[in-house]
């Protein structure tokens, strides 16, 4: 792994955004375990670049930005580390056996009869997962990379709880608040520090003039589940701070900006909780119902929505909704709707989710009723990626194409 320098020597795999015509924003959604799914959408959208542009493609080479939340947040770190040739340290193909490898160990299971009350007994008193497995895994993965080494812009929503407000590690914010250089395992850690399920994570990190920040994190879910609309902020600020990067564009300026935004699945709404269920809660009921936290899960579906609804407002009133792609497996029920269950048989099911949905047609969110619903004529989400994908090679072959005349007409001169 690299060691850590200063934020001038990032080194990106992309041309410059400066030579392009879109800007290209990924975003990938919270949901433990359930990061399974997205992971699979992306395995399928790599293989696409990899059949117009040669098997060495990766995900970074194509996006200006890469969001990611808790579990998200975990993925988009393993698609922008660098290895030691300066490429991605894993492929899109390896996040779903990850997942299935390790998931087991991160959600320790106790397998002993009679647990369930045991285990929400403890659940008042501390969290559900020591979170230590985590902890070393992420920290063997990603040794001393910081947040600048990344081959591609990468934002990673967290939540300071001394603070209380957001904490967003962007690489464009690392330019001006050098204290959020931060490792990124470190950054993994804390967005996946869901409560109730791990512990909250302190970290002290310092710039290179000495000034140091205390942190104390917790899942950035609590903020933006959904990370994408932190995306765009971060691509606006940028643009309306005039930056030499972009090329003239204007502020969610949506015909330039090219999203996908994958989620991690959400419940069957109808089946999750009921009025006569909740009206029995008190505070423990609204923590606690059997494997998951209801206020949580309330919480986190909300902020998923509203950003997709927002973003598909936006893109409608500018009539670019061919630029913008959401991607979510709805009506999970059962263990495959929990972010913690690990079990062989979930862990197939959450596979088989996601390439099911490659297969299932491409919805939109009705801005009437608020639902996600088959879009007329639009195939299948796989017909989609396939078509995102001939996109995001077009653009990167575009800006190496401009990148080289202006590197020949420079020697010219």
């Amino acid at each position: 792994m690299p060691s850590s320098s200063s934020p001038s020597s990032k080194n990106k795999l992309r041309s410059p955004v400066l030579d392009g015509r879109l800007v290209t924003i990924l975003s990938i959604d919270g949901g433990g375990i359930r990061g399974i799914i997205p992971a699979k959408i992306l395995e399928f959208l790599e293989s696409e670049l990899q059949k117009l542009d040669g098997e060495d493609a990766r995900i970074a080479d194509y996006f200006d930005v890469i969001a990611g939340t808790s579990t998200g947040g975990l993925v988009t770190a393993m698609l922008t580390a660098p290895d030691a040739n300066n490429r991605p340290i894993s492929a899109a193909k390896d996040i779903a056996p990850f997942y299935v490898q390790h998931g087991p160990k991160i959600f320790q299971q106790s397998g002993c009869v009679g647990c369930g009350l045991l285990g929400w007994m403890a659940a008042l008193v501390g969290p559900k997962y020591d979170g230590n497995y985590l902890h070393e895994l992420t920290r063997e993965i990603l040794g001393q990379t910081r947040l600048h080494h990344t081959l591609t812009n990468v934002v990673v929503p967290t939540f300071d709880i001394k603070l209380m407000q957001p904490t967003i590690f962007s690489s464009y914010e690392v330019k001006y608040r050098g204290y959020k250089d931060a490792l990124l395992s470190d950054i993994c850690i804390a967005t996946s520090a869901a409560p109730t399920y791990f512990p909250p994570h302190n970290f002290t990190n310092a710039d290179d003039s000495g000034q140091s920040w205390d942190f104390n994190l917790i899942d950035g879910g609590v903020a933006a589940n959904n990370p994408t609309l932190v995306a765009v902020r971060e691509v606006t600020k940028e643009v309306l701070s005039r930056s030499e990067d972009f090329f003239p564009i204007q502020p969610m300026e949506c015909a330039k900006l090219l999203v996908i935004s994958l989620g991690t699945g959400s419940a069957k709404r109808e089946e999750k909780y009921t009025a006569e269920m909740a009206s029995k809660w008190g505070v423990l009921g609204w923590l606690f119902n059997g494997n998951s936290t209801p206020i949580i899960d309330i919480y986190n579906q909300a902020s998923i929505d509203m950003v997709d609804y927002f973003l598909s407002v936006i893109y409608e009133a500018q009539t670019s909704q061919q630029n913008y792609l959401r991607i979510q497996a709805e009506n999970l029920t059962g263990d495959m709707s929990s972010v913690d269950v690990t079990t062989d048989e979930n862990l197939n099911d959450l596979v088989e989710i996601g390439e099911r949905l490659l297969q299932s047609p491409f919805s939109r969110v009705n801005l009437q009723t608020g639902n996600s619903e088959p879009v007329a004529g639009g195939g299948t989400n796989q017909d989609v990626l396939i078509k995102f994908a001939k996109m995001l090679s077009d653009e990167q072959k575009f800006r190496q194409s401009k990148s080289q005349h202006k590197r020949e007409k420079g020697t010219r001169n």
